[in-house]
């Protein structure tokens, strides 16, 4: 490989700043810093590892309902392309509410998608119902989730990542012995109905995920009252505070507040003097007011600097190393998707479903699939190992393993090609990683929900596709294929590119 971490690294001006003011946070890295990984492993497993299961209901509809495959299958691919699609404005969420917020709204909504989706009269009612309101639901819980780990972890984040996304596997393997059973005992409805209960869940770890904080140095603290809309909602705040339990004003004259607050408290006081019965509504109005001053100064804030990432000088896309990952990023995630919405119907073809009935193909892949997330952030974790280099390494395995998997037709080759797939996978827990590296951790949560974007794209469109050739063909092979040469192209592009940026950088350097 040409390039390493190093080199492929992209800082933005404003970071260097930052890191001069601000000390690190203690648990950085230890202490709160699991309870996330916690949360986030937790996340991976009810969003994750729920999606990855569904070609067991995609079975079920497609007995209820008697569409063809390819329509059938839009039902699982917009569920899993949309939580990822609706990436980039998550981060808009997350820069004006924060992690948190945002992950508990998330939990609510994708619990409302699962239940709704229970009362399903047809194929395109579950396209709104779960295919949109949980997708949505699930985006606004698992960026947040893979963005607090980032903040929290600097030395060990490879493994963090690695950990807590191993819960893909786990509930890749849970949620499909969870989901049999139910649509076995209950019904897909009732299974329905019940998993939307489970995901409620999804508030608590949201709840978890408790803002990190970092002490600024003394000398700095003054320099903060220069802006003039935080230093308007200050001042609104210490009005409010004037006021006692009855809404009778106090003053405080020998304390000066500044131009901003004295104006708030002149139109206080002239409000009071004109009529004394009405203290308890300005009291009230002014707490309104002063909850609604501050509401607009943090979505000006959170609007600002997802705008400037996006669009701004200090855009994301200036950096062609990252537009190569968003490239690559467009054809990687059909390639890993496929396999779980239609190996069902491929064992049920080949007549190995009393093989797979034992050890279903898919828990395999999510099994291996968690040995191959923690040992590649472990390997990664070295110091002289390359992220980027691992990256590359597993996603050429995992993209062979894609062309070669039509050429298997017993249980035992089947199993091993899965195997593969699972372990080389796993380079999903480097994703976070790569992407912090070349844009930075204040841009990770922009950069990174730009890159489950695309990935959704690839999520969104892929099953269907197979789903539209194996209706031509009656076979899935030439979907296999071609998803394959796909992401083949997106590798060599990735490859490509740092080697290009690396041998330009002299002749840059001379300018």
């Amino acid at each position: 490989m040409c390039t390493t971490q190093e080199d492929i690294g992209y800082d933005f001006e404003d970071e260097s700043k930052e890191k001069k003011t601000l000390k690190p946070n203690p648990n950085i890295d230890g202490g709160w810093a699991w309870m996330i990984v916690l949360s986030s492993f937790l996340v991976h497993i009810l969003i994750m590892g729920s999606q990855m299961a569904l070609g067991i209901l995609n079975m079920e509809w497609l007995e209820e309902f008697s569409q063809s495959r390819g329509l059938t299958a839009w039902v699982s691919s917009l569920s899993m392309g949309i939580t990822l699609i609706v990436g980039p404005f998550i981060g808009l969420f997350i820069n004006t509410c924060g992690c948190r917020k945002t992950a508990i709204l998330g939990g609510i909504l994708n619990a409302l998608g699962w239940v709704l989706s229970a009362y399903a009269s047809n194929v395109h009612y579950l396209f709104i119902t779960f295919g949109v309101t949980a997708g949505v639901g699930s985006g606004m819980v698992y960026l947040p989730a893979v963005v607090m780990v980032g903040q929290y972890f600097q030395k060990r984040r490879a493994l963090a990542q690695g950990l807590s996304t191993t819960g893909t596997g786990f509930g890749t393997f849970l949620m499909t012995v969870l989901l049999k059973y139910l649509c076995k005992e209950y019904g897909w409805r009732n299974a329905m109905f019940i998993q939307g209960a489970v995901s409620l869940n999804l508030c608590v770890c949201g709840a978890l995920m408790r803002p990190l904080s970092y002490k600024k140095d003394a000398n700095e603290k003054g320099g903060e009252g220069n802006n003039s809309e935080d230093y308007h909602a200050k001042a609104l705040f210490g009005s409010a505070q004037l006021l006692e339990s009855n809404g009778v004003l106090h003053t405080e004259p020998d304390k000066k507040e500044g131009p901003a607050n004295d104006e708030v408290l002149d139109e206080v006081q002239t409000v009071e003097c004109k009529d004394k019965t009405r203290h308890g509504k300005n009291f009230y109005g002014l707490c309104i007011l002063k909850r609604v001053s501050q509401l607009t100064v943090t979505i000006k804030k959170g609007f600002r600097t997802w705008y400037s990432s996006y669009f701004g000088a200090a855009s994301l896309f200036t950096n062609r190393v990252f537009v190569a990952f968003v490239f690559w990023a467009l054809f990687a995630y059909s390639s890993f998707v496929i396999p779980f919405i239609h190996l069902p119907e491929i064992v049920k073809q080949y007549n190995l479903s009393t093989q797979n009935d034992v050890f279903p193909l898919t828990s395999i892949i999510a099994i291996v699939h968690i040995f191959g997330k923690v040992i590649l952030g472990l390997i990664s974790d070295l110091p002289w190992i390359s992220t980027w280099n691992v990256f590359l390494a597993a996603n050429f395995t995992l993209v062979i393993c894609i062309l070669i998997l039509p050429l298997m037709h017993t249980y035992i080759s089947l199993a091993m090609v899965c195997a593969l797939i699972g372990f080389s996978s796993g380079y999903f827990s480097l994703m976070p990683i790569v992407t912090e590296d070349l844009v930075g951790i204040k841009h990770l949560a922009n950069a990174y929900g730009i890159i489950i974007c695309a990935n959704g794209i690839s999520a969104l469109l892929g099953p269907p596709f197979a789903g539209w050739i194996y209706d031509i063909t009656q076979k899935y092979d030439f979907s296999f294929y071609i998803c394959g040469l796909l992401y083949m192209v997106g590798i060599i592009f990735l490859l490509i590119q740092p080697c290009i940026q690396s041998r330009d950088k002299p002749s840059e350097t001379k300018i």
